[in-house]
């Protein structure tokens, strides 16, 4: 019992050492609005949804889902996921990077594998 509370407490304080180190803690999503107002499931449709949770990034026409997260030297995060986009059948490997805004370090910028910016979202409230 002792040992299994112990690698409980191992892998929390892992985990929790791998967020402060990135200084990005995707434990709440971050948004843009319509993104946070789509935080549950699908409540309005808007052009702009940009959802970003721990496990997923959800946007009007794309779902992806996170299969691994790198903290980089930098301090941003790499995040490579599976993505369903709609009218396509089956799922598309991709990488995005996630970083904080030179303009406003409480908000975040999403930028595809090719350097692109999705988006800026804040943390959902």
């Amino acid at each position: 019992m002792r040992a299994v509370h112990l690698v409980i407490a191992a892998a929390a304080l892992l985990a929790a050492s791998q967020a402060i180190a990135a200084g990005i803690d995707l434990s709440k999503p971050y948004g843009n609005r319509s993104g946070c107002i789509n935080k549950n499931g699908q409540q309005v449709y808007a052009e702009d949804m940009l959802l970003l949770t721990d496990k997923e990034l959800v946007t009007v026409t794309m779902a992806c889902t996170f299969s691994d997260k790198q903290v980089q030297a930098d301090g941003s995060l790499t995040a490579k996921a599976k993505c369903e986009v709609e009218g396509e059948e089956n799922q598309s490997p991709a990488q995005f990077t996630i970083k904080r805004s030179a303009k406003n370090a409480k908000k975040l910028v999403i930028a595809g594998e090719d350097g692109n910016v999705m988006g800026e979202v804040s943390r959902c409230k």
